[in-house]
């Protein structure tokens, strides 16, 4: 009967993700200067801090929209400087393989987790890298090349 009660009483004491509260930052993917003859590779970070009043094992997803110079389609990243663009992708590994998206359209979506615990004074953080790529033999024009990625974290 103790048992019972005891697990009863965990379950009701369960906190829920509206419990908890998380902030995502991010670090750039920063090409630097591209040379047409070989793809250009640049890694960036995305970290996700959570805190809660209670200590739980959270879980989370990270997607990342298409970029403000695709259309809306992942399969045409590309960053702008005036007019001209500059064609990239982003990716969750090192082999460039996978397309990091919303997981619509053949793209995936990042799990992480983390456990919230008193030891960490009731916060913790994980964080995943941004694989991007340029493909070789584009001949942008001469200039300073920007895209502006939205970072969703669902919890």
């Amino acid at each position: 009967m103790k048992r019972k009660l005891a697990l009863a009483a965990l379950l009701i004491l369960a906190p829920t993700a509206a419990d908890a509260s998380c902030s995502v930052t991010a670090t750039g993917v920063a090409f630097g200067t591209y040379v047409p003859s070989a793809a250009s590779n640049s890694t960036g970070t995305v970290t996700v801090s959570c805190s809660a009043l209670v200590g739980l094992l959270f879980s989370w997803t990270i997607a990342l929209n298409a970029g403000v110079n695709s259309g809306g389609s992942f399969s045409n990243r590309r960053m702008a400087s005036g007019s001209s663009y500059l064609s990239y992708q982003l990716y969750t590994n090192s082999g460039h393989t996978t397309v990091w998206g919303d997981g619509t359209g053949g793209t995936s979506t990042v799990p992480g987790s983390c456990l919230i615990s008193l030891l960490g004074l009731l916060h913790c953080s994980g964080s995943a890298t941004v694989y991007g790529q340029i493909p070789a033999l584009q001949n942008p024009s001469p200039g300073s090349y920007t895209d502006t990625i939205t970072v969703t974290i669902t919890y």
